[in-house]
């Protein structure tokens, strides 16, 4: 699987149509681009009064899906493949879709409308290699997150692709890492930029990516309970509809929802 992957829709794919279809929707696209612009959340990721109420989180949004897999049997370790392989190929997977989804929404994603990498009530700091807290906006947190983990994806002491190579022993808390830090990508999507997620409707395929990767994470015990509790809500909604198999509540945090007046730091 390492290099073939599942793409969502390119920008290629979206915009192949005749000549002036083509034209009519680049017009379309800037003018929900300048609305969005206008209507955007303040600062520092603080939501006005009315856009509080979490849209991500109506039925008729999260039921919205590109595919009615069960991806609990999707990510299932497969008979005869080694454990580490399918570590690193579906995380390598992951890294790619979740940098795609990101950068459909990376334009209206800047330092001004996004000083702070925020998700609900958490504000997220990057730590550099010397493990200075690093306080960031979120575009700079997502590139941090980004080179990162590009680096160790193509790194063939940590994510080896030649016969007879092994895998480092800290390869498991390498990925969990990983997942740690895309999983803060793909909460931001939703909490600061899923207006714009809709309005390009690339929604179904924001929900899918999310449901297909916090049941892997499940299954592999690669997320702390508390490290995803920001998102129970959203987790609890989408991983216990149809299509998805996920029990939810897994080591979930029901208090999560109720302290949203207090910023958390990470």
């Amino acid at each position: 699987m390492f290099g073939e992957h599942c793409s969502l829709p390119s920008e290629q794919t979206l915009l192949s149509h005749p000549p002036k279809t083509g034209l009519r929707c680049k017009m379309v696209l800037q003018a929900v681009s300048k609305m969005l612009r206008k209507s955007k959340a303040k600062p520092n990721g603080k939501k006005t009064a009315s856009e509080e109420k979490k849209m991500y989180l109506e039925p008729e949004h999260t039921k919205s899906r590109i595919t009615d897999f069960e991806f609990k049997e999707l990510v299932v370790l497969p008979r005869e493949i080694d454990l580490n392989e399918w570590l690193a190929s579906n995380t390598t997977t992951f890294f790619h879709h979740i940098n795609l989804q990101y950068s459909t929404i990376s334009e209206f994603c800047t330092g001004e409308t996004c000083q702070t990498m925020a998700v609900c009530n958490t504000q997220y700091y990057w730590y550099d290699e010397r493990g200075k807290k690093v306080k960031c906006t979120a575009p700079q947190y997502v590139d941090f997150v980004m080179s990162s983990v590009q680096k160790l994806v193509t790194d063939e002491d940590v994510f080896p692709t030649k016969y007879g190579r092994e895998f480092p022993s800290s390869f498991e808390s390498l990925v969990k890492k990983i997942c740690k830090y895309l999983f803060h990508v793909l909460g931001h999507i939703y909490w600061a930029h899923f207006k714009e997620t809709l309005a390009l409707e690339l929604h179904g395929h924001l929900n899918t990516l999310y449901v297909h990767f916090i049941l892997f994470a499940r299954e592999f015990n690669l997320l702390d309970p508390k490290e995803t509790a920001v998102m129970d809500d959203l987790t609890e909604v989408l991983c216990s509809s149809p299509g998805s198999s996920g029990a939810a509540g897994d080591g979930a945090s029901s208090g999560a929802s109720g302290a949203q007046n207090h910023v958390k730091e990470r």
